[in-house]
């Protein structure tokens, strides 16, 4: 399977960080996915998932300093078990406890906006846990969920606005900046 995804990369230093990185964290992707999908087959589809989404965006990856590459891998692969499990119609949201990867300083703000976006109905929350967590396109998005562009905009937008209603109303937010 690696010589598949190297083959995807040109630059001989790319495959050597792709090959370091598929190695760091080749058991951990397909332990997660067993996890959350409890089936073999379906484990080792959303790894495969998970390293073509990886070598598909490798620009955004390989930037990535190093001890960041773990956490984004992980809600990477997070994520294409979960699209296998909502194409399975099997699972709606993330399990509650889903742990997303965020940057160590500033962690409590970032647990305390990833608790919003989990309070959001399910279709604004997933919506924006693609956007904002991996970051994602609109027409990214469009293409995993199936749904039409101007829905995604939509929902990007009102799942935004209720995340500011929600700030406000907690006093995050000053009228007068």
């Amino acid at each position: 399977m690696l010589v598949m995804f190297l083959s995807m990369l040109e630059a001989e230093e790319d495959q050597r960080r792709f090959t370091k990185l598929f190695e760091a964290h080749e058991k951990k992707v397909y332990a997660v996915a067993l996890h959350i999908l409890g089936n073999r087959g379906w484990a080792e589809d959303a790894a495969q998932q998970t390293w073509l989404k990886l070598v598909q965006n490798w620009e955004r990856v390989s930037a990535l300093p190093w001890e960041e590459t773990e956490g984004y891998v992980v809600t990477v692969v997070k994520n294409a078990a979960l699209d296998i499990l909502r194409s399975e119609r099997k699972l709606a949201a993330f399990p509650e406890n889903w742990d997303p990867p965020a940057p160590e300083d500033h962690q409590d703000e970032y647990d305390y906006l990833v608790s919003l976006i989990r309070a959001l109905p399910e279709s604004y929350r997933r919506i924006l846990e693609l956007k904002c967590v991996e970051e994602e396109s609109n027409r990214e998005i469009v293409r995993r969920m199936g749904l039409k562009e101007s829905a995604v905009s939509m929902r990007v937008l009102r799942g935004r606005k209720m995340l500011q209603e929600q700030l406000e109303k907690e006093g995050y937010f000053d009228d007068a900046v």
